[in-house]
């Protein structure tokens, strides 16, 4: 059965949060009830934390759960605090800051469930790559990337022989023993060599990571090998891209279509904000009164 609040603050678990301040400033009459904290004027009562401990936790953790709330709910008002006595605040300009970010959210929240209703997330191909041709400067590569195969097999695997003869092969059959033996002996395979890799994050923890110039060496390597002294990776490089060249469009049509999304949003918050306006102009719902 879930254990109320009130026992754990009752039986003193609460004590060395409470200790913190003292309660000697009269209580304003219309609360009606003990605090559990307080902060100069601010209060923090029982039912402001009525519901917080979830079902099915332990008292300990319950215990601990109130005590880390009741210590942030000091912090947050010892801040605000602060902040006034140390702050020449404007109460008039503050309240307009404070009613400007309300009907800012309430936007917000307006805007965000009229774009779900309204927007196709479907962006056909040809746009991505009309988008793509049209920025093309804007699709500079900030690392080199690889298309590739990569294996990694224990010096163990048998007939590494024929191995290195697969890896090597443009032959559909071979492509597809290749495939067959790297699922039963690889320890570590990417054999999709139409995804492009950033590098970096392909050979790290590989021997190839202490290659002094890795331009250099994708520049000299369509394959490689290097030994760990327990297992032998083995790399066939199809395409790379070297830093500051254009990004192929396929690494991009993922950022891309992220880009069109949120022109589609923008455009459709642009349109709502229009066509309120033009519906309010319409029937006069709005009237700009001009100076005497």
């Amino acid at each position: 059965m879930k254990t109320s609040i009130a026992t754990f603050l009752c039986i003193g678990i609460l004590v060395s949060a409470c200790d913190m301040l003292t309660l000697q400033r009269k209580l304003p009459e219309s609360e009606g009830e003990k605090p559990i904290a307080r902060v100069q004027n601010f209060y923090l009562y029982y039912k402001d934390i009525d519901g917080l401990i979830p079902d099915g936790i332990s008292e300990t953790d319950s215990v601990q759960l109130v005590n880390r709330h009741i210590k942030n709910w000091i912090k947050k008002h010892l801040m605000i605090a602060e902040a006034e006595n140390s702050l020449n605040l404007n109460e008039s300009e503050l309240n307009r800051k404070v009613l400007d970010y309300k009907y800012a959210l309430i936007v917000h929240e307006f805007e965000k469930v009229y774009i779900n209703r309204q927007i196709d997330y479907m962006i056909p191909f040809e746009e991505i790559k009309q988008y793509y041709e049209e920025n093309i400067e804007n699709f500079e590569l900030k690392q080199n990337i690889i298309r590739c195969n990569y294996i990694k097999l224990s010096n163990e695997s048998p007939r590494f022989s024929r191995f290195r003869q697969l890896i090597r092969s443009e032959k559909p059959e071979d492509k597809e023993e290749l495939k067959a033996y790297s699922i039963q002996f690889a320890n570590k395979v990417h054999l999709d060599d139409s995804t492009w890799l950033h590098f970096d994050e392909l050979i790290a923890g590989t021997p190839f990571l202490d290659v002094p110039n890795k331009v250099d060496f994708l520049r000299r390597n369509k394959f490689a090998e290097a030994n760990d002294g327990e297992s032998t990776h083995f790399l066939k490089v199809i395409e790379y891209r070297i830093s500051k060249q254009t990004s192929p469009l396929e690494f991009v049509v993922d950022d891309i279509e992220k880009i069109l999304i949120n022109k589609r949003k923008v455009k459709l918050a642009n349109t709502l904000e229009r066509e309120i306006y033009e519906k309010a102009e319409r029937n006069k719902s709005f009237q700009i009164y001009q100076p005497d």
